[in-house]
């Protein structure tokens, strides 16, 4: 099941500056998670469906950009995201 228009609104609610700031790193990669979290269900039933595992990990290397831009340019925003979407275990 896809990211609805509420789930993304919640999430730039909580990790943006404002309403609609979709823009911010924090928000994208929360987007981001979500989306590779409904796919990561997706492949359990669907295993050989290798064109979504291509878009899959395109989304995966555009996220580990992201964080590696956070990394760089602030670490403790960097921390406290990791954190908060539980991404690193």
């Amino acid at each position: 099941m896809p990211v609805t228009k509420e789930q993304k609104q919640e999430l730039i609610e909580k990790f943006g500056a404002s309403k609609s700031d979709s823009g911010k790193a924090e928000v994208q990669v929360a987007i981001l998670t979500a989306r590779i979290n409904d796919l990561r269900d997706h492949f359990t039933a669907h295993s050989k469906d290798h064109a979504s595992r291509r878009g899959l990990m395109q989304m995966v290397g555009k996220r580990r950009r992201l964080l590696d831009y956070m990394r760089r340019k602030d670490v403790e925003r960097y921390r406290t995201i990791i954190q908060e979407l539980n991404i690193r275990k």
